[in-house]
């Protein structure tokens, strides 16, 4: 696990919703049972800074930052790929959630 490893979302009360989880949690913590992941979705509507746009695949996903949680490893799915190209992108909707800019 390393951190904005785009994961299956393997919770059947959420994946139709959220069918990707972000891990963004720090490679130093990966002891933890846990893991702080963002959930990516579909066809919704973003909010400037808050909510930078990736494709997976051929298919646009939205990063709901205000939607960020922390779960147990066993609720990720099989690993699908990573964003750690994009970190500055999804630092800057972290800050924008916690500070306002």
């Amino acid at each position: 696990m390393a951190q904005f490893d785009i994961y299956t979302n393997n919770n059947t009360d959420s994946s139709v919703e959220f069918p990707y989880l972000l891990d963004i949690q720090a490679d130093i913590l990966s002891g933890l049972e846990t893991r702080v992941v963002i959930p990516l979705r579909e066809n919704v509507k973003a909010i400037q800074h808050l909510n930078p746009e990736f494709t997976i695949g051929s298919t646009s996903y939205i990063l709901l930052t205000q939607e960020l949680a922390g779960i147990h490893k066993s609720a990720l799915g099989e690993k699908w790929g990573s964003l750690k190209e994009h970190r500055s992108e999804i630092i800057a909707a972290l800050d924008f959630m916690v500070s306002g800019f």
